[in-house]
């Protein structure tokens, strides 16, 4: 009795090698060549110039404007882009599809003009500015301002990333829960959260990366005021003009490792979100 020969099973879909061999060398050329290059640029300082240029007062200074302003806008981003979506979502008015359309506004919007517009307004002369001012609250050149400002950036991130998954929500489930007794933040908080929670979380991690990053919209309202409104990005900028590359590269460097630090962090967290909502 002879063995029948088995054959590998064959993909349902063709061109399964070529495509792979294209997107590993698509993420070579785009990510992996120039983070390599960047990490072999800082490899030219000594573990000593190393230390010095990445934990000086100025630069740690610039780190923490940077991740807390965006951690900030993140959350108010978080709450608010929820907000917007269920709004959108759940509701129809007069102008709803203007409403929508310029959720995305800050995506079509050169961030060079959303600094610009926003330092207009909250300026001390500015149309909004103006009216905080007598209360003592002044935004353009503080932290505030820049969490404003990736506010104003982040928000669609957070909108397009809810939206779909409010959309294919049963209505019907939160008349089941409210018809079983349940009040309205108990429907929320057990029936609509865990199915968001996950976009919601996708929506936060990618505001965040977005403010970590962030220079045009932020270098104007900023002030770029050392050990007070520099950011991190602008730094790295500073020390280019300077021809400090290997400094720039550096700065850059732990800017990467902070931000996948934490974005992975972010992403465990959805990992368990899923799992919890599958069980």
């Amino acid at each position: 009795m002879t063995l029948a020969r088995v054959r590998p099973r064959r993909s349902a879909l063709p061109g399964f090698g070529p495509t792979l061999g294209l997107t590993l060398l698509h993420l070579s050329l785009i990510v992996l060549i120039p983070l390599g290059a960047l990490v072999w640029k800082s490899s030219t300082l000594s573990a000593e110039e190393f230390f010095a240029a990445v934990t000086s007062p100025r630069v740690l200074a610039a780190y923490r404007l940077s991740f807390g302003t965006a951690l900030a806008a993140a959350g108010a981003n978080a709450l608010f882009g929820l907000i917007v979506a269920w709004v959108l979502v759940r509701y129809r008015f007069p102008g709803h599809a203007v409403a929508d359309a310029l959720v995305d506004l800050p995506f079509a919007l050169p961030t060079a003009v959303a600094g610009i517009t926003l330092t207009a307004l909250l300026a001390k002369n500015g149309w909004i500015g103006s009216w905080l001012e007598p209360l003592g609250i002044q935004v353009a050149y503080t932290p505030l301002g820049i969490t404003v400002a990736l506010i104003f950036i982040g928000l669609p991130f957070v909108v397009r990333s809810v939206q779909p998954v409010l959309q294919d929500l049963d209505a019907e489930l939160e008349e089941a829960a409210a018809s079983l007794g349940a009040s309205r933040w108990q429907t929320f908080r057990r029936v609509l959260l865990p199915a968001i929670l996950p976009a919601l979380t996708t929506g936060f991690a990618l505001a965040f990366a977005r403010g970590v990053g962030e220079y045009g919209s932020v270098v104007f309202i900023s002030g770029n005021m050392p050990m007070k409104t520099e950011i991190a990005p602008l730094l790295i900028v500073t020390r280019l003009e300077q021809y400090e590359y290997a400094a720039a590269t550096a700065i850059a460097l732990v800017m990467l490792m902070i931000s996948l630090a934490l974005l992975l962090a972010i992403n465990g967290l959805q990992a368990w979100a899923n799992r919890r909502q599958a069980a």
